[in-house]
């Protein structure tokens, strides 16, 4: 029987990335929306003969309810999710439909969560949080900690090649994340973290060193949330060329919060960010190096394992990403009613079998 599967924001940079991938899918019709109608028959026509456009949007309660009574799993990629509410995961819940989203902000995955008790009643499966980062970031996390007897601390790194072959709504989301601190799993104690602060020096496949900072992402919650012996997170992004990072940096501290808060800056910055990135990408490429690495005890000696990963287009991972669990949704290979961001929910062996399937190399050490 053939599947389908609405993918809201399926327009978008991100969004079109998983519906190229979820369209390779065995026995699966796609519909994506948005409101952008050129766009969509753009997209259909590229995508082929399994794919097809509705002109919908979020706040449409009424066809947004039709359209997810008709499929089988709806993907929500219509960001930023900074100023999503869980609505549409409520009304999957009600309806008794499969859920998957690739969320970003950790308001948004808390409201996700706090639903867990209503989709474990109903018998949904609902995933949150997927991706590249998060989403692949966090099973990296979960193989990585799973090399240890106990795990202890988890940093989490990540660099970007120019835009990652995104689109505005990511840059929307990364100015977004400069608005205040945020709170961090530190030394056992929720702690606050100024974001885009202590720059360090990172190893990573393909660029080498590269330097991130801390920025908040919600890995940052629920790791801490699924590995309870690990007594600090530590998550740290950063951009190339490094010119990136320095006006990130002066951005964060150089504009008054009055003034960077208001959606007017956010809009012209993420503007302004986007056509640069559009003149280096043609220099750096639009990769994405991610660096988990986790200490802890192995056999009672510590020890620190490593799990890292480069693919040269950063938006195309975070497709196959999604498009992995999708695929393990749709197959009732993944079944855990209930709401679970992606270590939680997402085996090991699960993950490698789809990363291989994606030709996505992850390489594991231990020292």
């Amino acid at each position: 029987m053939t599947a389908s599967v609405l993918i809201l924001g399926g327009t978008g940079r991100i969004g079109s990335s998983v519906a190229r991938y979820v369209c390779q899918l065995p026995d699966v019709s796609v519909t994506i929306s948005g409101r952008n109608a050129e766009r969509g028959q753009q997209l259909c026509q590229a995508l082929g003969e399994t794919i097809q456009f509705l002109r919908l949007s979020l706040e449409d309660v009424a066809g947004l309810r039709e359209a997810i009574a008709k499929t089988n799993l709806v993907i929500h990629c219509a960001g930023p999710f900074l100023y999503r509410d869980a609505s549409v995961l409520k009304q999957c819940i009600e309806a008794g439909i499969h859920y998957l989203d690739v969320s970003d902000s950790r308001d948004f995955t808390q409201l996700a969560l706090s639903l867990r008790p209503q989709a474990e009643t109903a018998g949904v499966t609902a995933i949150i949080n997927s991706g590249i980062f998060p989403g692949i970031s966090n099973s990296m996390v979960r193989q990585a900690a799973e090399q240890l007897d106990v795990p202890d601390r988890i940093q989490l790194s990540y660099v970007v090649a120019g835009s990652g072959g995104a689109g505005l709504t990511v840059m929307r989301t990364t100015f977004l994340g400069l608005l205040h601190p945020f709170q961090a799993w530190v030394a056992g104690a929720w702690q606050a973290v100024e974001p885009y602060s202590d720059r360090q020096s990172v190893t990573f496949p393909h660029y080498g060193k590269a330097p991130v900072y801390w920025f908040d992402v919600p890995e940052t919650l629920t790791l801490a949330e699924s590995f309870p012996t690990v007594q600090t997170v530590a998550t740290k992004f950063g951009s190339l060329p490094d010119i990136y990072n320095h006006l990130t940096w002066l951005t964060a501290r150089g504009i008054p919060p009055k003034l960077l808060k208001h959606p007017t800056t956010i809009e012209f910055l993420s503007y302004v960010s986007y056509g640069m990135t559009q003149v280096s990408d043609r220099l750096t490429g639009i990769g994405v190096a991610i660096r988990a690495e986790v200490t802890g005890r192995l056999d009672g000696v510590e020890r620190s394992a490593v799990s890292t990963l480069f693919y040269d287009d950063t938006a195309a991972a975070a497709g196959m990403g999604t498009a992995a669990i999708a695929d393990s949704l749709l197959q009732g290979r993944l079944t855990k009613p209930g709401v679970w961001s992606v270590e939680q929910a997402v085996s090991t062996s699960d993950f490698e079998q789809a990363m291989a399937a994606h030709r996505l190399h992850v390489t594991v050490t231990i020292d």
